[in-house]
């Protein structure tokens, strides 16, 4: 398969689930037979697999591997745990390991999708870490806890109020009055397709609406789009939604000086896989406010 039909087909594949353990050379290989079209992230620093089934897929094989870790490093990850305990409101023991809920953190997900054989529970939206990746979990856990202290709606209401008033406040509120306005400054004399997803310096992918025309003033919008000149007009923009983003061909380089000048470029593999997981967790959560609507709608 050529580098050009290999990106296709990663492009065309469903979103994917992500998956990390300990690496040895059996474990590798088990996994690969089981998941042959699995892929490593360095940025994610996790194993990838794609498909609708992945993850009911994942909790199989790494039940299975739990399996094979019994009872040495179960009992050594207990043994470890009893000696020195991570004692946190965040954390809870059940009979299978470790229950971590916190208020939602990029930072947190990030550290715990590096611990081996961890895996997010859905139904009780907990993380749950096994005995025997209790070594690993205390060698993040100091940075899991500050970045989940970080998170709780007191402490954002103290940052909120502390920047109440200051010109970064000011500045956020700027940015996000322009963001409303959903438009864009494109070349000119290189617009962007319309209706495709396209990657953007200012608001990542986002599908070209219309382009209206409208020379930009580049002094009135230089704090939100500095590359901005007189040769841009301005561009409508929405979301790119899940499907779409499935479905967009990625480009094989990242944009040049050209391409940021102009507004938009084609988007990268690493670009399409970061917005897959935003749409996917956007179009997740539209489901469950629209499930919990029809069950507040039965009940009356």
């Amino acid at each position: 398969m050529t580098d050009d039909n290999q990106e296709q087909a990663e492009a065309d594949r469903p979103p994917q689930e992500t998956v990390s353990f300990t690496f040895d050379r059996m474990t590798v290989a088990r996994f690969r037979e089981t998941f042959p079209n699995a892929r490593w992230s360095d940025r994610l620093q996790a194993w990838t697999v794609p498909g609708k089934t992945a993850r009911k897929r994942i909790d199989r094989w790494l039940a299975t591997e739990a399996d094979r870790r019994k009872p040495y490093e179960e009992e050594r990850g207990r043994d470890a745990f009893e000696f020195e305990p991570i004692l946190s409101p965040y954390l809870q023991v059940f009979d299978g390991g470790f229950r971590i809920r916190t208020p939602y953190s990029r930072t947190v997900v990030d550290e715990l999708r590096q611990v081996p054989f961890a895996r997010w529970n859905g139904e009780d939206k907990v993380w749950e870490i096994p005995f025997a990746s209790y070594d690993d979990l205390q060698h993040r856990w100091e940075t899991i806890e500050e970045a989940a202290k970080r998170s709780e709606p007191e402490e954002r209401r103290k940052r909120a109020e502390a920047r109440r008033g200051t010109e970064e406040e000011a500045k956020a509120k700027r940015r996000t009055t322009e963001r409303k306005k959903r438009r864009l400054p494109v070349s000119s004399d290189d617009l962007p397709p319309l209706g495709r997803p396209v990657a953007t310096a200012a608001y990542g992918i986002v599908v070209i609406t219309d382009v209206s025309g409208e020379i930009v003033d580049p002094e009135e919008v230089a704090e939100h789009h500095p590359a901005a000149t007189e040769e841009h007009v301005w561009a409508g923009w929405r979301p790119a939604t899940l499907d779409e983003l499935v479905h967009t061909w990625p480009a094989r380089s990242g944009p040049g000086e050209y391409e940021r000048l102009r507004g938009w470029w084609n988007p990268t593999l690493d670009e399409l896989r970061e917005s897959r997981r935003a749409a996917k967790s956007r179009e997740r959560r539209k489901s469950e406010s629209a499930g919990t609507a029809r069950r507040d709608d039965d009940a009356l």
